[in-house]
């Protein structure tokens, strides 16, 4: 029996993949939602959290054209690190769907007023540009949003309700 089930679960993992080597997303379809994100840019992998257990798990994720360090500026090009919120989302997205993340917060703001810059924002997980033919594409190509493809963002849509916290490591 253990033989077999874990058989269906890799079977159900490669199926939802959607072809994509990268991908170990799990089949959520039973109206489970996330509570919880974690990011982790160094393993470029997403889990997605219910109560504490692991729901979905998105590898090869892609970030800012910088992916290493923490966000500090407008233009820097990186990726934040830190505890935030989803905090909105826009269907009609150039990059297929996007979920907001509460970045800036208050210390991101403050850290770049006292630099005297802008601290940026409109950091987003979102899938491909709507132009790309490709599943994936090859590099870091984002201006410091979290990019997945757009099979995996059409199931976090679903799973990550406005309000979930997710946190990003380096």
């Amino acid at each position: 029996m253990r033989i077999r089930l874990s058989l269906f679960a890799a079977i159900s993992l490669a199926a939802c993949g959607n072809g994509d080597p990268q991908s170990t997303q799990s089949s959520v379809s039973d109206g489970t939602k996330a509570d919880y994100i974690l990011v982790d840019k160094s393993d470029r992998e997403m889990l997605l959290y219910r109560k504490g257990k692991i729901i979905s798990r998105y590898k090869g994720i892609q970030f800012g054209d910088a992916p290493i360090g923490h966000k500090q500026f407008e233009g820097d090009e990186r990726t934040p690190e830190g505890d935030y919120t989803i905090s909105g989302r826009n269907p009609a997205s150039r990059y297929h769907l996007s979920l907001r993340i509460s970045y800036p917060n208050a210390a991101d703001r403050a850290f770049a007023k006292a630099k005297g810059k802008s601290p940026g924002g409109d950091i987003f997980i979102h899938g491909q540009p709507n132009w790309s033919p490709l599943k994936r594409l090859k590099h870091d190509w984002t201006d410091g949003c979290i990019a997945v493809t757009n099979a995996e963002i059409e199931q976090i849509w679903k799973l990550v309700p406005d309000g979930a916290k997710i946190t990003i490591r380096p």
